[in-house]
């Protein structure tokens, strides 16, 4: 027989939901009004995912799951911390989520999660079975020069207030906005923080006894886009505390979800790798737009690509990102088939020494000796339309009908009439054609009359001129070196062999080395940047950006004397920095 104990005085759940739409709510509604005052509601955290994916399109329910466990030193760190701030593990780890999500989104300061509340407020409510929870939006406005610490209490006074009113239904919220459930943003960041009841959990009916069994894996069910809990289980031996990261496999991916959860690791390690209660890190009262979720291995990362001979690569392969760049930069910036002055030109200009002669012919030799080892030197660009993609070649030796540099001659009397010509060596645009390999001339100047003994004497100019696509100022100075070593002994080791690193294996590396690290440097250096938008200069003209440039230039140089010069090298030097 079973017996029912009828108590018409005890508070049932159909008590509490029409006593709940009794309550005065309008210090409540202005609450929630005020927390969202110039707040986005449509805009999405620019996570990094996979596949995008709108707010109201349908989910799978899939989850890509990440979980880790910290260690009994940072846990117990953490505690400490906690403790010594006044805050609530829930609150810490809230604002590690806040910290994290900042630098995540690169910068994005305008913050909105949703937390679960057991919304139990009062003491009756205690030993009622029934649905309370409710999902509970914080939103805060992180100021990237708070430190750590200010975060924390900045996140701590948010809970406080937003408690008050924590019995405000999230539905009310939504109908104060106008809002569509299936389409807010913030509903899909949720936060949790889960306390493992210290309570003994195993129970007795009859005389069966009963405990729980613990699963390995965690939820499966991906509810949200993105969700981040905190497990506490202060009765565990180990893994006390531990972090689980459970996000939509219909935007992100496994390999996305790990390498995420494993930032926020590095993250937490670093600002609770030290006990609070003896010492403080510089992390937690510094800036946090000073924290960094990029991972050891990744701010290495140049310092771990192995550059060596691509043996399945002859003569072909993509342009190096400089010479996109500098090809682009020429072909549509500029628009270089208008443009009446080259930019890309590179010119070196040099005289003997009195007194010195130096023979033609064998400069000439010598000059074919360095365009045979340095490939680049011989090296024409082509666009491939139908892939999209800007390819290098190198000028076959054999091929006869490509010639591998040109040498000029010339004649001059007066300095206007070299300068003249040194000018029209940097700003014409016929002298080279990258679709074509001429890339490199030399051209010898004559003062007076050309020299009938094959000899250049010390009033006659030698101008080296590159296209910058397939040369830089680094490069002179090996160029200069391998030349003098052609001209002195009339041969120069080649790059044939099968281990001599080429500029085309480089070309191809590059493209296939890891750019993780420097991405997110440059996405957290450039994050709010105007990029397109110009410095406010006194300008006497202006123009539009998609305007044709002309290329011609006014220039300006002056000397800062011996003084000045000297006190802007000692305190570069005091100060421990670069020239420049």
């Amino acid at each position: 027989a079973i017996s029912i104990e009828d108590d018409d005085e005890s508070l049932q759940y159909i008590d509490y939901s029409i006593h709940e739409r009794l309550i005065d709510m309008t210090t409540s509604r202005a609450f929630w009004y005020s927390q969202f005052e110039g707040f986005n509601l449509k805009r999405r955290l620019s996570l990094p995912i996979d596949q995008l994916c709108s707010s109201n399109d349908q989910r799978s329910g899939c989850a890509s799951i990440a979980q880790i466990s910290f260690d009994n030193e940072i846990t117990q760190s953490f505690l400490d911390y906690a403790s010594i701030h006044h805050v609530t593990p829930f609150q810490l780890g809230l604002t590690m989520l806040y910290a994290f999500l900042f630098k995540l989104t690169h910068g994005e300061n305008d913050l909105c999660v949703s937390c679960l509340n057991a919304n139990r407020h009062k003491i009756e409510l205690q030993n009622i079975i029934g649905m309370f929870v409710s999902t509970l939006p914080y939103r805060i406005q992180l100021d990237p020069h708070w430190s750590f610490d200010d975060l924390v209490e900045y996140v701590q006074e948010k809970c406080l207030s937003i408690l008050g009113h924590s019995h405000y239904p999230l539905q009310n919220i939504f109908r104060d906005f106008h809002l569509n459930q299936s389409s807010v943003p913030f509903l899909q960041t949720v936060f949790d923080f889960i306390t493992v009841s210290t309570v003994n959990d195993q129970f007795t009916f009859a005389d069966v006894s009963l405990q729980p069994v613990s699963l390995e894996q965690f939820s499966a069910v991906g509810k949200f886009d993105f969700k981040l809990t905190f497990v506490y289980n202060p009765i565990s031996v180990d893994n006390i505390l531990s972090c689980h990261f459970v996000c939509s496999r219909d935007l992100f991916e496994d390999t996305t979800v790990t390498k995420m959860i494993q930032r926020f690791q590095y993250l937490f390690e670093e600002l609770f790798s030290m006990h609070f209660n003896v010492s403080r890190t510089d992390l937690v009262v510094s800036p946090i737009a000073k924290l960094t979720l990029i991972l050891p291995d990744e701010m290495n990362e140049i310092q771990h690509v192995a550059f060596y001979r691509q043996s399945n690569v002859t003569n072909e392969a993509p342009a190096s990102f400089a010479q996109a760049r500098n090809w682009l930069d020429e072909k549509i910036r500029l628009n270089s088939n208008q443009s009446q002055i080259a930019i890309h030109n590179m010119s070196f200009v040099y005289r003997l020494h009195s007194g010195y002669t130096l023979s033609i012919k064998q400069l000439y030799r010598a000059l074919q000796l360095v365009v045979t080892k340095h490939e680049p030197l011989r090296t024409l660009l082509i666009f491939h339309k139908e892939k999209n993609l800007l390819k290098q070649q190198i000028i076959d030796l054999n091929d006869s009908n490509n010639a591998l540099f040109s040498l000029i001659k010339s004649m001059f009397e007066t300095d206007e009439q070299l300068n003249n010509i040194v000018y029209d060596e940097q700003q014409n645009t016929q002298h080279f054609d990258t679709s074509q390999g001429l890339v490199f001339r030399c051209h010898l100047v004559y003062y007076k009359e050309i020299s009938a003994n094959d000899l250049l004497s010390d009033k006659d100019v030698i101008i080296f001129n590159f296209h910058h696509t397939s040369f830089d100022f680094s490069s002179i100075n090996i160029f200069l070196h391998d030349l003098n070593q052609a001209y002195t002994t009339n041969q120069l080791p080649s790059n044939h062999d099968d281990t001599t690193l080429r500029y085309l294996d480089y070309a191809i590396i590059e493209q296939e080395m890891s750019m993780t690290g420097a991405s997110m440097f440059w996405h957290d250096i450039l994050h709010d940047c105007k990029l397109d938008q110009y410095l406010l200069l006194p300008y006497d003209r202006y123009r539009l950006s998609n305007e044709h440039r002309t290329g011609r230039g006014t220039s300006i140089s002056f000397d800062f004397g011996p003084n000045l010069s000297q006190y802007f090298l000692t305190c570069a030097s005091a100060n421990s920095i670069s020239l420049e």
